[in-house]
């Protein structure tokens, strides 16, 4: 539907096209979708599944390497002045992680199946079961 991310585009162009993706998938897959106000540092949208709150986190990736696609997951500063840590992603303050990447292929997989990670690599066969159409 909406095609792939190009390289040219800038990471605010790349974002809001991942979570336009989400919302159009999530929608078709019977949620209820609704927008967090201001900037969350765990999820970016909120899925109700009649009564059944989900909080997902969106990523978007142009970056291949190996024959994958390298996911960041951790935030590293934002529009904060970094401190050198960086946040993994945090299981209890996000249920799912959906993922855009350059080709147009998509995935939306529980947080826990991704665990405490930095990053994942996508196009492989250990997500292959969460990729969506």
């Amino acid at each position: 539907m909406f095609g792939s991310m190009g390289r040219a585009w800038t990471p605010r162009r790349q974002g809001d096209l991942g979570e336009a993706s989400a919302i159009e998938w999530l929608t078709r897959a019977g949620a209820c979708v609704s927008l967090s106000i201001g900037a969350s540092p765990d999820y970016d949208l909120i899925a109700d599944f009649d009564g059944r709150l989900v909080r997902v986190q969106v990523n978007t990736s142009t970056c291949w390497r190996n024959g994958r696609y390298e996911v960041t997951l951790a935030t590293r500063g934002g529009n904060r002045s970094w401190s050198g840590v960086a946040k993994l992603l945090d299981v209890t303050r996000c249920d799912s992680v959906f993922v855009h990447v350059g080709d147009g292929r998509r995935w939306y997989i529980p947080s826990r199946a991704v665990g405490g990670a930095s990053g994942i690599l996508l196009g492989g066969p250990k997500y292959t079961q969460f990729e969506v159409e």
